[in-house]
């Protein structure tokens, strides 16, 4: 699909299914975000942060209002797993809400609702995150209920039984969801043999198998106050949310208990393609992708601008004439896909920026014209853009 020139400058991932038909919500977090807005506020309110003795952060940014919204982000997910114990951090969260030394399922639902407030918890190959919405006044609540999931959860065997048929059905939800699908394929292919390939859910063998001293230890080895940071947001003074973390987060450990280490291998892109061809299916999804950038690349927001300037293509929408992007006018002239959606996934270590696509491909003609404008415009990037664009 691209030249040999570029070829030897981006050896592009490739992975293609067929369409599914049904479509289920999914509790795993994507792969970070694949849409990026380029709206900035007039006025950012700073953003204050502090790190506790024991090497816990905290990061406050006060925006008034009533309500809050607090979580703490744990550096651990699916990539920190080996392929024996892949799918014990999402096991993990699951379990979290199944009751505590202090408070049993029901006691902790009910917590919740008489706050009126909104507690949830995500998985993803490098995060596993916990966060509630609360009012102004129930934030003290909030952060003790928060430590209380997180250090004090029972994990008991029967919990986890009967959560280990919930995550299997939830497995065939994600399985049914197509982007879910090709997007977990583009991983395997462009980070063959490396943890970034490994699925949130895990194998069903894993989740067959997890038991309650395997989500135990993980939580030993991972859950340690320098890859904890407790973010707030709204409704807080910073002085208070880092009074609170010091009560409820003070004794996270500094260090995992001896005898509970782990490998922190690299993720390595290579290029490779995968393709799952079904003659009954009406539609091509695929995801095209290059090696993007870690988190903490100088370039990172400007991969992010390339993003934008790509632009959202929709066939449905009646908006599309209108666009100035020359990729979604190419693509709204000939009319070779129906929906075509750039994304930038940052890592630690690495990243994935490309486009995924849907489209009914019914000639070679269609693929080459389709493959021709994808290829012409993410080449123009590398040529750079216009005032115009950029301001646009």
């Amino acid at each position: 699909f691209f030249s040999s020139e570029v070829r030897q400058r981006f050896l592009p991932a490739l992975a293609m299914v067929p369409q599914l038909t049904r479509v289920a919500q999914r509790r795993v977090a994507r792969p970070a975000a694949r849409a990026y807005s380029s709206a900035v506020a007039a006025v950012q309110p700073p953003t204050h942060v502090a790190t506790m003795p024991n090497q816990m952060r905290v990061a406050t940014e006060s925006t008034g209002g009533d309500t809050a919204t607090l979580g703490v982000w744990i550096d651990t997910g699916s990539r920190y797993e080996s392929d024996a114990t892949n799918g014990v951090a999402h096991f993990l969260e699951h379990m979290s809400f199944k009751g505590t030394a202090k408070r049993n399922t029901r006691q902790l639902e009910m917590e919740v609702e008489n706050m009126g407030g909104h507690l949830n918890a995500y998985t993803s190959r490098e995060q596993t995150v916990y966060y509630a919405k609360v009012l102004k006044q129930d934030v003290p609540r909030a952060v003790e209920l928060l430590s209380d999931i997180l250090l004090n959860s029972t994990f008991s065997p029967a919990a986890v039984e009967n959560e280990r048929q919930v995550i299997l059905r939830e497995m065939e939800e994600v399985e049914s969801q197509i982007e879910e699908v090709v997007f977990d394929r583009l991983h395997e292919v462009a980070y063959v043999g490396t943890p970034l390939a490994r699925t949130i859910l895990g194998p069903t063998e894993n989740i067959n198998s997890i038991t309650a001293d395997d989500i135990s230890r993980y939580v030993k080895t991972h859950y340690t106050a320098p890859r904890m940071v407790l973010a707030a947001a709204g409704a807080v003074e910073h002085d208070q949310v880092l009074d609170l973390a010091s009560e409820y987060f003070g004794g996270v450990p500094t260090v995992a208990p001896a005898g509970h280490d782990y490998e922190n291998h690299a993720s390595l892109f290579c290029g490779a393609d995968v393709r799952d061809f079904k003659e009954d299916m009406p539609a091509a999804n695929f995801a095209l992708a290059f090696e993007g950038l870690k988190w903490t690349d100088p370039d990172v927001f400007t991969l992010m601008l390339c993003q934008s300037l790509l632009g959202t293509y929709d066939k449905k929408s009646s908006n599309m004439q209108y666009a100035t992007a020359p990729m979604v006018l190419a693509l709204d002239k000939y009319k070779v896909a129906e929906q075509v959606q750039p994304f930038c996934t940052c890592y630690n270590d690495t990243g994935l920026f490309g486009v995924y696509v849907t489209a009914n491909l019914d000639s070679y003609d269609d693929y080459s014209t389709l493959f021709q404008i994808l290829q012409d415009e993410m080449l123009a990037l590398t040529q750079g853009g216009s005032d115009e664009d950029l301001a646009r």
